[in-house]
């Protein structure tokens, strides 16, 4: 269920969501600071990936339904987050929320929110 006034319902939902996760790997899987960390079938990363925006930005929780609690952190730890990883990382979410359309103020909003879940994946200097 979608609770009204989220970031999620006025983007446009689910549409946008995919717009969005479509477009960031199109650059993630061409970023040569990325790609040593990502697999090379991106398939079932960017549904992960859906899955959790929608559920992050207020729609359904279908993370939580599919793969339970997100622990971002710890399903992150395997992989080297490095600072500049962490800053091509949000380099690519920029630029696809460009590319989706996201207007003001949620562009801002979902940025600052992203950047603060970027930091916090960090686990390598």
């Amino acid at each position: 269920m979608t609770r009204p006034g989220t970031i999620y319902e006025a983007i446009g939902g689910f549409d946008t969501i995919d717009k969005i996760v479509t477009e960031f790997y199109k650059r993630v899987g061409n970023h040569p600071t990325l790609t040593p960390i990502f697999p090379d079938d991106l398939t079932w990363t960017a549904q992960k990936q859906s899955w959790f925006l929608t559920q992050f930005f207020g729609g359904p929780q279908l993370y939580n339904e599919n793969r339970g609690h997100p622990m971002l952190r710890r399903r992150h730890l395997p992989f080297e987050i490095t600072p500049e990883r962490k800053d091509a990382w949000l380099e690519c979410m920029d630029a696809a929320l460009e590319e989706a359309e996201i207007e003001e103020p949620y562009r801002t909003a979902i940025f600052e929110k992203l950047t603060m879940t970027a930091h916090h994946m960090m686990n390598t200097p």
